[in-house]
This record gives C-alpha cells, sequence and structure tokens, in this order.
C-alpha cells in the first residue's frame, strides 16, 4: 500500500463504521446477541484496515500529508473534500479505532439499561466517524462537518443509556458545545472573508503564514478559542464535562474521555495556531494561565468527590490543563508534549472509566463510602488494576502519564523559542503551580486507593460473593493494559512519530 496513492484505503477506513452503523440498522431487533458481534466484527475490520493503513505510513515523512484525498466537495462555496494524514493525526486516528473496538467487545456481555444494542452500537459507531473525520479533514468546511456529527450521537448515548440525571447532562453537554460551535463558525467564516483567505483548506492556509493582520487574528482566534476551550474543556468552561461523564454509560465516558475531548486541543494545534499565529502568541499567556488553575482546581475538586465516576471526570479537567499547558509554551517541545498528553490522557483515562464502570455492575454503587476498603481481599485482580491505572494517572515515571506532564512543564520554561523568554517569570509561575498540582493529584489517587483498596470489607460486602475481572474485560482492557507500560517505557511510540509534523507546524507558527 502506497500511502502516497492510496487515499481510497483512508476513505473506507472513514465510512466503514458509518455503512456498519447502517448494517446494524438493518438487523432485526430480535437479535440481540448477534447484533452485539456484529458491532465488534465491524468495529475489527475497520481498526485492522487503520492497522494496515499505520504498516504502510511513510515514517520517515511524517511531515507530509500520506492517504491524502483532495476532490471538489461543495462548488458553491469553493468548499473541498479534503483528509489526509499526518504525524500530527495518525496517532489520534489509531486510537479512534482502538477504544471503539475495545468498547464494543466490553458490550458483548455489559451493556447498561435499556439495552437495545442495535441503537446503542450504531451511535457509537456514528460517534466513531465523527471523531476519526475530525482528526484526517483539511478543510475548515469538512472539520466542522465533522466536528458537529458527533454531537447528536454522543446526546442520544448519555440521554437514553444514562444514569438518573441523564436527561439534564446530556442537554448541558450539547448545548455547551453547540454555543462554542457557533463562535468557531464564525470565526472560520471571518478568516475566509474578512482575512482576505480564498481557500478553506488548513494546509494551505497554514503555510501562508497566517490570514489577516494582528487585531484581526485576536479576535477570529478569541472565537476559535471559545469552540475547542468549551470541548477541551478548559476552565471556567468545563461545567459540562463532570455531569457528562458522572451520568453516561461506561462506553460513553470511555470514548468521551479518550477521543472526544482531544478534539478540542487537536483543533488548536491543527487550525488556531498555524492559521492565526499572531492571535496565538496574544492568547498563549491567558490559556498558560487558565490551564494551570484547571489543573490546581480539578485537583481539589477530585479530593471532594464522593463518587468514583465524578472523581475521574474532574481529574480530566487537571489532566488537560497540562496539555493546554504545553500548547500555551509556544515551542515544539510543548507542541509534542500536548500531543503525547493527549494520546495517554485517552489511554489512561479511558481505562479507569472502564474500571470505574466494572465497578458500579459489582457493587452497584459508585460512592466510595458505600463501596468501603477491602477489594485486595475481595476481588484482588481488580484491585491490582486500579492500582496500576491509578498511579498510572498520577504520572508515576516508566508510566504513560509521565512524559506528558513533565515535558509540557519542561517546554513552558525553555529558553530559545517559544515564550519563556518573553515571559519568563509568568512562565515559571505556571511550572511551580502546575508542580503543585501533580502532589495534590498524587494526594487524591492515593487517598482514593486507601479507601477502596486497603483494609477490610465492610460488614455489608464481608460475605456479598463479587466476581473479580471477567474474560470479557481481560480481552476488552489488555491492550490499554499494555499501552500504558509501552508508552511510559519507550515514549519514542508517540514522540517519533509526530516529529516532522511537529517541525513543520511549528515553523508556520513561529514564522508567521
Amino acid at each position: 500500500m502506497d500511502p502516497q496513492t492510496a487515499g481510497w484505503a483512508l476513505i473506507v477506513a472513514l465510512f466503514l463504521p458509518l455503512a456498519g452503523a447502517g448494517l446494524l440498522a438493518l438487523m432485526p431487533a430480535r437479535l440481540d446477541r448477534e447484533i452485539r458481534w456484529a458491532g465488534v466484527g465491524i468495529t475489527a475490520v475497520a481498526f485492522a484496515l487503520v492497522v494496515a493503513i499505520t504498516a504502510a505510513f511513510d515514517f520517515g515523512a511524517s511531515g507530509e500529508l500520506q492517504f491524502q484525498t483532495d476532490v471538489s466537495w461543495i462548488g458553491a462555496i469553493n468548499a473541498n473534500f479534503h483528509v489526509a494524514l499526518d504525524g500530527i493525526s495518525l496517532p489520534l486516528f489509531f486510537l479512534t479505532y482502538l477504544l471503539p473496538l475495545l468498547c464494543a467487545i466490553y458490550t458483548t456481555r455489559i451493556l447498561p439499561a435499556p439495552g437495545r444494542p442495535k441503537a446503542f452500537l450504531g451511535l457509537m459507531l456514528l460517534l466513531q466517524t465523527g471523531m476519526a473525520g475530525t482528526f484526517v479533514a483539511f478543510d475548515l468546511i469538512l472539520f466542522f462537518v465533522f466536528w458537529e456529527l458527533v454531537l447528536v450521537p454522543m446526546f442520544f448515548l448519555i440521554g437514553m443509556w444514562g444514569g438518573p440525571r441523564r436527561e439534564y447532562a446530556s442537554v448541558k453537554f450539547f448545548l455547551y458545545t453547540l454555543f462554542g460551535s457557533i463562535f468557531m463558525l464564525v470565526a472560520f467564516l471571518a478568516i475566509y472573508f474578512q482575512g482576505g483567505a480564498t481557500t478553506w483548506d488548513i494546509q494551505a492556509l497554514s503555510a501562508a503564514g497566517g490570514v489577516g493582520g494582528v487585531t484581526f487574528q485576536t479576535w477570529a482566534f478569541a472565537g476559535i478559542f471559545l469552540g475547542f476551550a468549551i470541548k477541551v474543556p478548559m476552565w471556567p468552561f468545563h461545567t459540562w464535562l463532570p455531569d457528562a461523564h458522572t451520568e453516561a454509560p461506561t462506553v460513553g465516558s470511555v470514548l468521551l474521555a479518550g477521543v472526544l475531548l482531544k478534539m478540542g486541543t487537536y483543533g488548536f494545534i491543527r487550525i488556531a495556531l498555524p492559521i492565526l499565529p499572531e492571535g496565538a502568541m496574544r492568547f498563549a499567556p491567558i490559556i498558560g494561565v487558565l490551564a494551570v488553575i484547571g489543573i490546581i482546581y480539578g485537583s481539589l475538586c477530585c479530593l471532594a468527590q464522593t463518587d468514583v465516576k465524578r472523581l475521574i471526570a474532574f481529574s480530566s479537567v487537571g489532566h488537560m490543563g497540562f496539555v493546554m499547558l504545553g500548547i500555551a509554551a509556544m515551542n515544539e517541545a510543548g507542541i509534542q508534549a500536548a500531543l503525547f498528553g493527549n494520546i495517554a490522557h485517552g489511554v489512561v483515562t479511558g481505562m479507569l472509566f472502564f474500571l470505574a464502570g466494572s465497578l458500579h455492575e459489582r457493587y452497584h454503587t459508585r460512592e466510595i463510602a458505600e463501596i468501603g476498603g477491602g477489594m485486595f481481599t475481595k476481588i484482588p485482580r481488580y484491585g491490582v488494576l486500579l492500582t496500576y491505572v491509578a498511579v498510572a494517572s498520577l504520572g508515576l515515571p516508566g508510566l504513560a502519564g509521565f512524559w506528558g506532564e513533565f515535558t509540557a512543564m519542561w517546554a513552558a520554561i525553555s529558553p530559545g523559542g517559544g515564550l519563556a523568554d518573553t515571559y519568563g517569570g509568568l512562565y515559571l509561575a505556571l511550572v511551580v503551580v502546575a508542580a503543585i498540582g501533580t502532589v495534590l493529584t498524587a494526594g487524591y489517587f492515593l487517598w482514593l486507593l486507601q479507601r477502596m483498596n486497603l483494609g477490610r470489607p465492610t460488614a455489608r460486602w464481608a460475605d456479598e460473593p463479587l466476581q473479580d475481572v471477567m474474560r470479557v474485560e481481560w480481552v476488552s482492557w489488555m491492550p490499554l493494559l499494555v499501552l500504558i507500560l509501552a508508552l511510559g517505557v519507550y515514549p519514542r511510540l508517540v514522540f517519533g512519530v509526530q516529529d516532522a509534523a511537529v517541525n513543520n507546524l511549528m515553523g508556520w507558527v513561529l514564522g508567521g
């Protein structure tokens, strides 16, 4: 497979989940078991194709667009159907196909009420198409279409299969993200009409070295900032996230944390920085301050939580703060840190939500006090897995969570590039506060492990038979457990892929 001529492979991979959703819609609803396994088959075929694309990817030319298709789409508005992969988008694209496969395997045994696997898996496949398209679209209009596509399936996944407050959480998610999208679309239109652009093509706009003057870029960046910051989500635009995660079904939370949140940070890196570099330079210190506030705020909120899933949700606010701190550094190391942090968070926090879902299946509650301690006694394998993933999330060296956080802080104060030379005192203060956030992160995760794993089971659970990790859980979790270690021991699995692409992108940003 030649990555320069096999654009068809990317298109097939992109729309295969959508075709699979159509296939599931044709299956009789009574075929419950067959529908669940069809979901596994569809996601497995799509993932196998993405593995083949990854194997054929020319890593020596990762800064160039590969598997590219660029054809006229809507001639009336000069929009093209332009999809491709480079070193920045490939790891996220890969993750977008791995997680739905693992979720489909998990669903063969565990599906929340009211069941209906045909609708559930169909919405998951539609969501996968929207997320994957966002990472490969190189036309602003096409990017916006895929960006908006994810709203509907996630709204119904939360609203139909979520917890007791699912209607509130789903509407809040929908309205928040739609509100941000409106400002983002206005900014895209301004770039085209007021900024003097003649194309919607992201690569062409980036290579042009900036659209419009400094004042225009500042206002346009503000509009794009709202759209992407809400999706990340950054403090103070984060309030939809804890509710959405808490009420979402397990699969919804895994995909929301594992992939959907990455759309916002990816948008900053792919679109906002290279197309509006002067606006990005002006906003970078503000982004850095908000990111660090989010790190501390998320950690303090975690310390106050009584619900395991809500604690993990607030931890995402802090972890994504480190990603945004890397972006705010405005240098190559910072962008590398942000992209690595995206993948690490997707793998680690996605796994944490799998564990939280299975915890609820066993105890029928997520309240830490009701569960009590003694999981090392009652379900020791589960307790070990929870410990392993929690220490990865708190940033233990040798596991995936460490490199994104450490590199982001290092990049923020590195001289000779970015904004550390201009705002040295501010960025040093931000890194010091962020480092305090890592201590708080260790504190709330270790406290969680102490309360749940150690000690003896409470009287309520002492004689209650609880099943340890099931076979379907081992199968659906093992790839993530391996990746957590592999990314920690050999971070070049991600860093090495994106080097050239990040170098090209920062050349446009700093050159603009």
